[in-house]
């Protein structure tokens, strides 16, 4: 009798195991994209430039960096950056497995497309020839006399080995050392003569960099896209195909494209480099009094410096037609109710303005968060927080999101017809002024930013209040 109870006991031990070990075997992940969950983790191959990913003053930034990061937070997983340095370690690293796919500006091509699967595009560019303001702008591609320099295994270099066949003269050199920004950097201190860029990249680093010049589209609008490489299976593309479709779908990539694109396409040579000297020139006898505006009213003193030049050039003296004075601009009664005695004293008008600006920001529905708060408080410095107000309702009406800048800088023009404003509470507004200021003002921020990360010693990263945070990847 103990032998058979004994031996029941091991007969249900063992049955137990073997059904444990059932269990365990129906949970093992059965694809990639349940091995990403199983795990936790998500890796993607990308590149450290500006219209990728990149550590801004704030934080991760970049417009591949926010794709991801909302990918990555649909799954519920953590995302873990594989940063290369150039395309062609993308391409490799990805075709030796180092990461589940790649998010690097990537252009789909036919020769990619025999061993990649992109998704669907979330951006479409053209390939420029540039060449530095002051040499020669060749005519066309055959019109080159000088040294014509791109990155190695791009899709620029697929392209021009595709023209050598019509064009035997023409020669560049592939460089495997640099990515996309460096080689345009190369070409702005006069290290080359031409390059090929991306379209978008030339617009971003014509800000940084205003002797860049374009001297004709090589390409039609191509497609950029992420890259799955085909020997794995289709369950995570699939995710992310999906994801790109619903992110089309709710108007959130757009908002995302015109969040890093929509202040860079009008490019303006003498003003961007006037700037530029004014930041060498007039900033340092101001920026004590921007950064301590900044730190008393919990602000960003680069924005508030960018908000100042776009009122005054940075000049306490300047005087518009309207009345309004001084390095911030301040009406009569704005300086009244502030406190503010003289208009024209930098500190005062500086320290007046930004707790006038940090009343606006807190005026605004606390749901808004991240760029849409600076952007809509900015317009609102601007045209004044009643009609800014109007333009979110007209938003609204017209089926927009009055809480997102990009919808509500499409509506801001109305206030200035009949048709519209005869419906507003406060009536006529100049809003495509207002829309215009803000992008200005997104430009100068950005080049102010670049300028100090480039020729200043490392600081500590300012601590801002999430809702105002630059680099917010909220969508």
């Amino acid at each position: 009798m103990y032998r058979q109870r004994q031996r029941w006991r091991y007969a249900a031990a063992l049955g137990g195991l073997l059904l444990l070990q059932l269990i365990g075997g129906c949970s093992q992940p059965r694809n990639e994209l349940e091995q990403v969950q199983h795990t936790g983790e998500l890796m993607v191959l990308t590149n450290n430039t500006a219209t990728t990913y990149y550590e801004g003053p704030d934080g991760p930034a970049g417009m591949e960096y926010d794709l991801v990061r909302g990918f990555a937070d649909e799954l519920g997983v953590r995302l873990r950056l594989v940063v290369v340095n150039t395309v062609g370690e993308v391409l490799r690293q990805l075709a030796e497995g180092k990461a589940h796919f790649a998010a690097a500006g990537l252009t789909v091509t036919e020769p990619r497309k025999q061993w990649l699967r992109f998704t669907p595009p979330y951006q479409e560019i053209s390939q420029q020839l540039v060449y530095r303001r002051g040499t020669p702008r060749p005519a066309s591609i055959r019109k080159i006399n000088g040294h014509l320099e791109v990155l190695a295994a791009s899709s620029h270099a697929e392209y021009l080995t595709r023209l050598k066949a019509e064009h035997s003269q023409l020669n560049w050199t592939e460089n495997s050392e640099l990515n996309s920004e460096e080689l345009l950097s190369l070409l702005y201190d006069g290290g080359i003569a031409y390059t090929v860029a991306d379209s978008h990249e030339v617009a971003v680093n014509q800000r940084f960099m205003p002797e860049l010049r374009i001297a004709f589209d090589l390409t039609e609008p191509e497609p950029l896209a992420w890259a799955f490489p085909r020997f794995r299976d289709e369950s995570l593309y699939l995710a992310a195909t999906e994801y790109f479709q619903r992110l089309g779908e709710s108007g959130r990539l757009a908002q995302l494209v015109e969040r890093h694109y929509g202040h860079v396409n009008d490019f303006d040579y003498v003003g961007t480099r006037t700037f530029v000297l004014h930041i060498e020139q007039r900033l340092p006898k101001f920026r004590p009094q921007f950064e301590a505006a900044g730190n008393s009213n919990g602000l960003d003193w680069r924005l508030l410096a960018a908000m100042a030049y776009q009122e005054s050039h940075w000049n306490p003296q300047a005087v518009s037609p309207t009345g309004v004075r001084g390095i911030m601009m301040l009406t009569q009664l704005t300086a009244r109710d502030l406190g503010v005695e003289r208009r024209t004293d930098p500190e005062q008008s500086i320290e007046g303005g930004s707790r006038y600006f940090k009343s606006l920001l807190d005026r605004l529905p606390e749901r808004i968060q991240g760029r849409d708060r600076l952007w809509l408080a900015v317009a609102a410095y601007n045209i004044g927080y009643g009609h800014l107000e109007d333009a979110r309702i007209i938003t609204q009406q017209r089926g927009g999101d009055p809480d997102k800048w990009m919808d509500v800088k499409e509506n801001l023009p109305l206030l200035h017809k009949r048709k519209w404003y005869s419906q507003t509470r406060h009536g006529y507004a100049r809003g495509n002024e207002a829309v215009r200021y803000v992008e200005n003002i997104r430009s100068y921020y950005d080049i102010l930013a670049w300028n100090i990360e480039r020729n200043e010693p490392k600081h500590a990263p300012l601590t801002l209040p999430a809702a105002l945070q630059l680099a917010n990847p909220a969508l």
